[in-house]
Protein backbone atom coordinates (compact mmCIF):
# COMPACT_ATOMS: atom_id res chain seq x y z
CA UNK A 1 0.00 0.00 0.00
CA UNK A 2 1.08 3.21 -0.86
CA UNK A 3 1.66 5.59 1.83
CA UNK A 4 0.92 3.17 4.40
CA UNK A 5 1.99 4.31 7.94
CA UNK A 6 2.33 1.89 10.64
CA UNK A 7 3.15 2.12 14.31
CA UNK A 8 4.87 -0.32 16.91
CA UNK A 9 5.34 -0.37 20.09
CA UNK A 10 8.60 -1.49 22.40
CA UNK A 11 9.20 -1.98 26.14
CA UNK A 12 12.59 -3.12 27.90
CA UNK A 13 13.31 -3.15 31.42
CA UNK A 14 16.78 -3.97 33.37
CA UNK A 15 17.37 -4.60 37.17
CA UNK A 16 20.65 -2.22 38.22
CA UNK A 17 23.87 -4.11 38.59
CA UNK A 18 24.68 -6.14 42.18
CA UNK A 19 27.19 -4.84 44.04
CA UNK A 20 30.10 -5.48 42.29
CA UNK A 21 33.48 -4.57 41.89
CA UNK A 22 33.12 -4.34 38.26
CA UNK A 23 30.74 -1.24 38.18
CA UNK A 24 29.43 -0.37 34.43
CA UNK A 25 28.16 3.09 34.13
CA UNK A 26 24.46 3.85 33.29
CA UNK A 27 23.37 4.70 30.14
CA UNK A 28 20.18 5.86 29.22
CA UNK A 29 19.28 7.00 25.26
CA UNK A 30 23.25 6.35 24.19
CA UNK A 31 24.30 8.95 27.20
CA UNK A 32 25.98 8.25 30.08
CA UNK A 33 24.06 9.30 33.06
CA UNK A 34 25.51 10.26 36.67
CA UNK A 35 24.43 7.41 38.90
CA UNK A 36 25.73 5.48 41.83
CA UNK A 37 24.57 1.74 39.28
CA UNK A 38 24.71 0.86 35.62
CA UNK A 39 21.95 -1.78 34.52
CA UNK A 40 22.79 -5.40 34.38
CA UNK A 41 22.35 -6.81 30.93
CA UNK A 42 24.24 -8.83 27.66
CA UNK A 43 25.19 -4.95 26.02
CA UNK A 44 25.14 -1.86 27.71
CA UNK A 45 21.49 -2.46 29.21
CA UNK A 46 20.37 1.39 27.49
CA UNK A 47 16.26 0.18 28.09
CA UNK A 48 15.67 3.31 26.18
CA UNK A 49 17.24 2.24 23.06
CA UNK A 50 16.03 -1.10 23.05
CA UNK A 51 12.52 -0.20 23.53
CA UNK A 52 12.83 2.53 20.71
CA UNK A 53 14.27 -0.38 18.04
CA UNK A 54 11.92 -2.73 19.47
CA UNK A 55 9.12 -0.20 18.33
CA UNK A 56 10.61 0.26 15.19
CA UNK A 57 11.42 -2.69 14.05
CA UNK A 58 7.79 -4.18 15.15
CA UNK A 59 5.89 -1.37 13.21
CA UNK A 60 8.01 -2.87 10.32
CA UNK A 61 6.62 -6.56 11.48
CA UNK A 62 10.80 -7.34 11.52
CA UNK A 63 10.21 -8.91 14.94
CA UNK A 64 12.88 -7.58 17.95
CA UNK A 65 15.82 -6.84 19.00
CA UNK A 66 16.50 -10.57 20.62
CA UNK A 67 15.94 -11.62 17.20
CA UNK A 68 18.23 -9.55 15.36
CA UNK A 69 21.30 -9.21 18.18
CA UNK A 70 20.55 -12.44 20.92
CA UNK A 71 21.60 -12.18 24.14
CA UNK A 72 24.63 -14.68 25.03
CA UNK A 73 26.24 -14.04 21.12
CA UNK A 74 29.69 -12.70 21.65
CA UNK A 75 29.30 -10.09 19.17
CA UNK A 76 27.16 -8.35 21.12
CA UNK A 77 28.44 -8.27 24.49
CA UNK A 78 28.77 -5.22 26.15
CA UNK A 79 28.41 -3.57 22.77
CA UNK A 80 26.98 -0.04 22.53
CA UNK A 81 23.41 -0.14 21.91
CA UNK A 82 23.46 2.97 19.53
CA UNK A 83 24.74 0.77 17.45
CA UNK A 84 21.87 -1.58 17.96
CA UNK A 85 19.51 1.23 17.45
CA UNK A 86 21.90 2.07 13.81
CA UNK A 87 21.32 -1.71 12.94
CA UNK A 88 17.68 -1.67 13.72
CA UNK A 89 16.82 1.31 11.77
CA UNK A 90 19.24 0.43 8.37
CA UNK A 91 16.55 -2.86 8.79
CA UNK A 92 13.61 -1.00 8.95
CA UNK A 93 14.58 1.22 6.09
CA UNK A 94 16.06 -1.79 4.01
CA UNK A 95 12.49 -3.27 4.69
CA UNK A 96 11.06 -0.13 2.82
CA UNK A 97 9.97 2.21 5.62
CA UNK A 98 11.04 5.78 6.86
CA UNK A 99 10.85 6.97 10.46
CA UNK A 100 8.31 9.21 11.08
CA UNK A 101 8.77 10.25 14.74
CA UNK A 102 9.63 8.59 17.97
CA UNK A 103 8.29 9.21 21.34
CA UNK A 104 9.74 7.20 24.38
CA UNK A 105 9.37 7.73 28.06
CA UNK A 106 11.76 6.14 30.96
CA UNK A 107 10.49 4.93 34.15
CA UNK A 108 12.95 5.24 36.82
CA UNK A 109 12.62 6.60 40.55
CA UNK A 110 16.15 8.28 40.12
CA UNK A 111 18.68 9.81 38.67
CA UNK A 112 16.92 12.90 37.13
CA UNK A 113 16.36 12.20 33.14
CA UNK A 114 15.01 16.06 32.56
CA UNK A 115 18.59 17.34 32.61
CA UNK A 116 19.81 14.47 29.93
CA UNK A 117 17.02 14.75 27.74
CA UNK A 118 18.66 16.95 25.03
CA UNK A 119 21.87 15.03 25.12
CA UNK A 120 19.77 11.54 24.64
CA UNK A 121 17.92 13.05 21.50
CA UNK A 122 20.54 13.89 19.67
CA UNK A 123 22.01 10.94 20.37
CA UNK A 124 19.24 9.02 19.37
CA UNK A 125 18.61 10.90 16.03
CA UNK A 126 21.99 10.52 15.11
CA UNK A 127 21.67 6.64 15.35
CA UNK A 128 18.48 6.61 13.44
CA UNK A 129 19.28 9.02 11.03
CA UNK A 130 16.52 11.32 11.48
CA UNK A 131 16.08 15.15 12.40
CA UNK A 132 15.77 15.35 16.44
CA UNK A 133 12.43 17.03 16.12
CA UNK A 134 11.38 13.77 15.28
CA UNK A 135 12.32 12.05 18.73
CA UNK A 136 10.53 12.56 22.07
CA UNK A 137 11.87 11.49 25.14
CA UNK A 138 10.03 11.84 28.71
CA UNK A 139 10.89 10.32 31.98
CA UNK A 140 8.26 9.64 34.83
CA UNK A 141 8.33 7.74 37.99
CA UNK A 142 6.48 4.86 39.23
CA UNK A 143 5.48 6.62 42.86
CA UNK A 144 7.15 3.96 44.34
CA UNK A 145 5.29 1.10 43.08
CA UNK A 146 6.85 -2.02 41.27
CA UNK A 147 10.67 -3.12 40.94
CA UNK A 148 10.89 0.50 39.07
CA UNK A 149 9.41 2.19 42.74
CA UNK A 150 11.70 0.16 45.08
CA UNK A 151 14.56 1.12 43.04
CA UNK A 152 15.53 -1.95 41.84
CA UNK A 153 15.58 -1.09 37.69
CA UNK A 154 14.95 0.97 35.06
CA UNK A 155 12.27 0.07 32.20
CA UNK A 156 11.29 2.09 28.72
CA UNK A 157 8.60 2.31 26.91
CA UNK A 158 8.41 3.50 23.30
CA UNK A 159 6.30 4.12 20.15
CA UNK A 160 7.89 4.17 16.96
CA UNK A 161 6.20 5.57 13.58
CA UNK A 162 7.18 4.84 9.91
CA UNK A 163 5.94 4.98 6.84
CA UNK A 164 6.41 3.60 3.40
CA UNK A 165 8.92 5.00 1.34
CA UNK A 166 7.22 3.82 -2.30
Amino acid sequence: MTGEVRTGIGYDAHAFQADSAERRPLVLGGVAVPHDRGLAGWSDADVLLHAIADAMLGAAALGDIGRHFPPGEAAWEGVDSRVLLREAAALVRGAGWRVVNVDATVLAEAPRIAPHVPAMTAAIATAMGIEPGRVSVKATTNEGMGFVGRREGIAALAVATIASVS
